[in-house]
């Protein structure tokens, strides 16, 4: 979108830094800049890797905060963010806990990793996220199941700043080509 303004498409964040990699990292940002829904590129730990218009243009009211921004890291906007709510309808239920749930699962993948960990922390410091994370979070994965922790197909609630689209439901699509998966 901002391309076609007559700005310049955003950079995409770094990654290992070799022609290859940052010329597939370019066209990928010009295919999610073609897509009119919100769409990101994130990591394991939920860095935003890459946004598109549309992205940016759901979470451009969103205020100031020095950790959760959505193109920053977006498990850390959806659990700590203030203003979450605002865009993320039904926040706790269908954004929180599938989070809390698909964060656990990957926290026992890569335990060790310090971006996890710190996360991690952050969720224990506060009393009411960690009280969902150990008591709430076993019971819903056992009320909703297993399935629970993957978000591909999983339909949630937005409010859209456009008024046009207004509070809508988005269909979270996880699709994962093998040379992103390779990045990592």
């Amino acid at each position: 979108m901002a391309h076609q303004a007559g700005g310049q498409r955003p950079a995409p964040r770094p990654a290992p830094a070799t022609p290859e990699v940052q010329a597939y990292l370019e066209d990928y940002t010009a295919f999610l800049e073609a897509v009119p829904f919100p769409s990101l590129v994130v990591d394991h730990r939920w860095d935003v890797v890459l946004t598109n218009g549309a992205f940016r243009t759901l979470f451009r009211g969103v205020g100031p905060h020095p950790t959760a921004m959505p193109a920053d890291n977006f498990l850390r906007f959806v659990l700590f963010h203030p203003d979450a709510s605002a865009v993320l309808g039904e926040h706790e239920s269908s954004w929180c806990l599938p989070m809390l749930a698909h964060f656990a699962a990957t926290l026992e993948r890569h335990g060790r990793d310090p971006v996890l960990q710190a996360v991690r922390r952050d969720i224990a410091q506060d009393p009411i996220m960690e009280a969902a994370y150990r008591q709430g979070l076993p019971h819903w994965i056992r009320a909703v199941g297993a399935e629970a922790v993957e978000h591909d197909g999983a339909v949630r609630p937005l409010h859209h700043p456009d008024p046009r689209w207004g509070t809508t439901e988005c269909r979270i699509v996880v699709e994962t080509p093998k040379s992103l998966a390779e990045l990592g």
